[in-house]
């Protein structure tokens, strides 16, 4: 949860609804400058001699070496920014030690930040408005691509620049595809995939399965997100109201708990490996694995939209974006900016976007010609960009309250591997996420009045 919210001339439902709802709280200790909206950018800072050194912290997202080559690619292409690239394992890893680092005055000047971590540092105002950072660089925001970028708005002003964007898509093993004698395509719809091509692929495959459902622990927290609206349901509005245990929900859930009940689906320790190894032949996974599904398998990899359900199509957006911390010092801010615009820019989020699978998230780099004859010869890379349109941002529950994501989580594997009553665990989970929430609705009551 990022930074300070709304003015306090937001009603609370304006608040609520231009938030998207909001992330969870246990509020850090304000720590450093807070805001700093006063500051003019690409003003006024003594020049010193040599580049301006700025410190990013990453997570290596899709690939080993992505985002470090994108720091490599931009300190080679002027003399003007140098930016130093510290690793810090997974999202949630990150997160916390960004938390530490805050608290310790020790913080880097732009973090890379996941779609469930962001706001809560937009919350305390701990990220900067990124709007007079973006004239000054000649960035022209209306390049990207409008629903990855407005979801790191507020209050009409960005926090939150769009960079490692992904979205589901269903991906299958299409040799056991075609020794199952099914089209060369994905599933319709899940009644499709269950009825008809499953009992096909059962014989047709080493573990007598058609389907991973996901990893263990919160990751399906996500993939599932798609797959309650498919049956018509939702985790909560963006008010905050939970709607989980609500009839199509319980729905959603218990098709995912007979999923596994039925034989036809179950929940490994790795879901790429299984499905790269060929033990298994599809499954619901990110945009950012293709470039390691398409090198790590020994089949020919397929991709596909997200099959429907009987609520029709739902599919969501995920993955990371950067920001600027109010911590960083005023003489680094424009630098930081330059490094953002350019790997979120046409030239960076194309080779990125290439090197991972990640959606590229200018508009401009999706229509260019280099990107064009790349989807001609990796056809699979342009599944995600097909599908995005039709994709829209997670429910509140998930993204802004505090551990929401884990908390999910936890309810599914009760659903799946212990095979409990979806009923019973969605009923809890609603409980839990609305006691988790108050604290932010408290936090804009007391922003709002």
């Amino acid at each position: 949860m990022k930074r300070g919210i709304a003015q306090a001339t937001y009603s609370k439902r304006a608040f609520l609804r231009s938030a998207g709802g909001i992330a969870g709280v246990a509020l850090l200790a304000a720590c450093g400058q807070q805001g700093g909206e006063s500051q003019s950018a690409g003003s006024s800072a003594p020049k010193s001699a040599g580049p301006v050194k700025i410190t990013f912290w990453g997570t290596h997202p899709g690939a080993p070496t992505a985002d470090e080559d994108s720091v490599k690619a931009f300190n080679a292409t002027q003399q003007d920014v140098q930016v130093q690239y510290e690793f810090q394992g997974a999202y949630a890893d990150l997160a916390n030690k960004l938390t530490a680092a805050l608290q310790a005055n020790q913080a880097p000047d732009v973090p890379l930040l996941s779609d469930v971590w962001w706001f809560k540092f937009y919350l305390n105002k701990q990220l900067l408005p990124l709007d007079d950072y973006y004239k000054a660089e000649k960035v022209d925001t209306k390049d990207y691509v409008d629903s990855l970028f407005n979801e790191g708005v507020r209050s009409g002003k960005s926090y939150w620049v769009p960079f490692a964007r992904s979205t589901p898509i269903f991906y299958y093993n299409k040799d056991v595809w075609s020794k199952a004698g099914l089209p060369d395509l994905g599933p319709k719809n899940w009644d499709e995939f269950v009825t008809d091509w499953t009992p096909k692929l059962k014989a047709a495959t080493p573990s007598g399965k058609s389907f991973i459902i996901g990893d263990e622990g919160s990751y399906l927290a996500w993939t599932f997100q798609s797959i309650i609206w498919q049956f018509g349901g939702q985790y909560s509005d963006p008010n905050f109201t939970m709607k989980v245990a609500e009839p199509s929900g319980v729905k959603a859930g218990q098709f995912l708990h007979d999923s596994v009940k039925d034989g036809w689906a179950y929940r490994p320790k790795d879901a790429n490996g299984d499905f790269r190894s060929g033990l298994t032949p599809s499954y619901i996974q990110s945009t950012a694995t293709l470039a390691g599904n398409e090198s790590g398998s020994k089949f020919p990899v397929g991709t596909a939209f997200l099959p429907e359900g009987p609520g029709g199509f739902g599919c969501c957006t995920g993955g990371s974006g950067m920001g600027i911390l109010a911590t960083t010092p005023n003489d680094r801010r424009q630098a930081a900016m330059k490094w953002i615009a350019y790997a979120t820019g046409p030239k960076g989020t194309t080779t990125f976007s290439q090197a991972t699978g990640y959606m590229p998230v200018r508009k401009s780099a999706q229509n260019a010609p280099e990107m064009q004859d790349f989807f001609k010869q990796h056809p699979n890379f342009k599944t995600a960009i097909d599908q995005l349109p039709k994709t829209r941002a997670q429910d509140s529950a998930r993204v802004f309250v505090p551990n929401g994501d884990d908390i999910i989580g936890k309810a599914l594997d009760r659903i799946t591997t212990s095979q409990e009553d979806p009923a019973t665990v969605f009923k809890q989970l609603a409980d839990d996420l609305n006691r988790e929430a108050q604290p932010v609705i408290r936090q804009v009551k007391a922003l709002t009045g």
